[in-house]
């Protein structure tokens, strides 16, 4: 036996255990071939990735050590007596094998897939060969297959006291884009109940969850979130804690690095969080642009179908929305800045965005015809009378005050930097994507107040030397980077006059 320790790493989804070399029970280099262990205490088992130690201050020979997350799901104290044996394979790893072959799988191969990433029985490696092989080949047949392995895989909410339960979804791409946030409150005011979970960024300088944190708790288990729903009729909390779905967030984790973000893999990830939630009825926004996730009309048309054919067989009620993305909306991107356009809406003030007021008001209306008791084509009016009238604002603050204070203060990044224009003319365009990267290096999501302050829009006119946005940082080497890659190019192109981007 060996003595349980708790070793202070964070090793994120992956589980890890430690083992030193001098171990004088196990052989460490018996475990070195595979790379991994399957840890036992008792009845509790779990497989691991192995990493020798060769410090005893760190490791004693005779203690085995875990990751802080994977000490957390093997649920044991520290000191628990632990042995140590050479783990089976999943038992998904022939179809793994098929599909990184290039075969079709069925849904009972996807189902013992998914069941193995969810209980975290594979490395980074072999989800990230998965992930590859699931891009390169994917029939609509088995993107259905999948989402509902994903969907059954963890805990599920059920409303049973409400027939119609909305929820809505941004593809994503376009940066400042945060609806959810003023969606959630119009229709909750409305009395539909809309128990929002929102992921965090995967590639993007915020998610609705890292915007929301700013603003209130959105780390809330299953028990809470149903007694929130109950009195605020709405919530906007991460779905990651929940565990509504818990493969994709495995997922999730191994496609950030890698830039990973397919077709089939989003309507997937989209729809099975919305399944394993509840919702019976679903608006998905699909922002169109030159440099937003979807690029052209031929592509919007694709995507739209399969949405709908899977939406369709899962029993989800689903419309799909097209709308404008060339061009972030709002002024803020990154969490701090998102949040403060967001509150600006909601309070009715003069300096909103009206862009993210407008196709707010036009999501919540889609929904809101969702309801049985409103005239077809009463939603717009319905969710304009609930802005204008403070309704959205006060239940917004509700949902606040039931979620929880944030887990910290944010405000803005102290380290700012404006990015002029160089010569005369009007914005032509800016390019989402080249904003949303500048955004990610000066911080954004992980420094809540670092992100792009944009003050001039598409169409707006502009001087030599007047600023077209504004930098903002928290840490100096992540400022660095941020306005090193916009002085390469800015993203914004003034004039139509054949000059290259600024």
């Amino acid at each position: 036996m060996l003595r349980l320790k708790r070793i202070g790493i964070s090793t994120g989804r992956e589980n890890v255990a430690f083992l030193s070399r001098a171990c004088p029970t196990y052989r460490a280099a018996a475990f070195e071939g595979q790379g991994k262990v399957e840890v036992l205490a008792g009845s509790k088992r779990l497989v691991a990735t192995l990493d020798l130690v060769d410090d005893p201050a760190i490791l004693p020979p005779d203690c085995l050590g875990l990751s802080e997350e994977t000490f957390a799901r093997f649920g044991q104290v520290e000191g628990s007596d632990t042995r140590l044996d050479h783990p089976h394979p999943p038992k998904s790893r022939e179809g793994l094998h098929a599909k990184i072959a290039g075969r079709e799988l069925d849904e009972a191969c996807f189902r013992a897939i998914i069941d193995d990433i969810a209980h975290h029985r594979y490395s980074k490696v072999e989800v990230a060969a998965f992930l590859v092989a699931c891009g390169s080949f994917m029939t609509t047949a088995e993107t259905l297959a999948l989402t509902r392995a994903m969907a059954d895989a963890g805990e599920g909410l059920h409303w049973p006291d409400a027939p119609v339960v909305v929820d809505k979804h941004c593809i994503g791409g376009i940066p400042g884009n945060r609806t959810s946030m003023i969606v959630v409150p119009i229709v909750a005011a409305h009395g539909l109940p809309m128990p929002k979970t929102s992921s965090r960024a995967i590639t993007s300088p915020a998610g609705t969850a890292d915007t929301m944190e700013v603003l209130a708790n959105v780390e809330v288990d299953l028990n809470r979130m149903r007694e929130i729903v109950a009195e605020a009729k709405g919530c906007l909390v991460w779905g990651g804690h929940v565990k509504l779905s818990p493969a994709d967030d495995v997922l999730i984790s191994v496609e950030r690095p890698l830039n990973i973000d397919t077709r089939e893999q989003m309507v997937a990830s989209i729809l099975s969080k919305k399944k394993a939630a509840g919702s019976t009825h679903l608006v998905i926004d699909m922002p169109v642009g030159p440099s937003a996730k979807v690029r052209s009309a031929e592509d919007a048309a694709r995507l739209r179908k399969l949405f709908e054919y899977v939406g369709d067989a899962i029993g989800l009620t689903l419309r799909v929305t097209i709308s404008d993305g060339s061009q972030p909306v709002g002024r803020g991107i990154g969490p701090v800045l998102e949040a403060r356009d967001v509150m600006a809406v909601l309070e009715n003030r003069a300096d909103a965005p009206p862009d993210l007021r407008e196709r707010s008001l036009a999501l919540a209306g889609r929904i809101l015809e969702f309801d049985p008791a409103l005239r077809g084509g009463a939603g717009m009016a319905r969710a304009r009378e609930l802005l204008d009238s403070g309704a959205a604002l006060r239940q917004m603050h509700r949902i606040m005050e039931l979620q929880g204070p944030p887990p910290r203060v944010a405000t803005l990044g102290s380290l700012s930097r404006e990015v002029v224009a160089d010569h005369d003319g009007r914005v032509m365009s800016i390019d989402c994507y080249r904003l949303a990267r500048i955004a990610r290096l000066a911080g954004a999501p992980f420094d809540p107040g670092a992100g792009i302050d944009l003050l001039r829009k598409v169409g707006d006119p502009v001087q030599a030397g007047e600023p077209l946005y504004r930098i903002h940082a928290e840490r100096e080497v992540e400022f660095r980077f941020a306005c090193g890659l916009a002085a390469e190019a800015s993203g914004y192109t003034v004039n139509g006059n054949g000059k290259e981007p600024l």
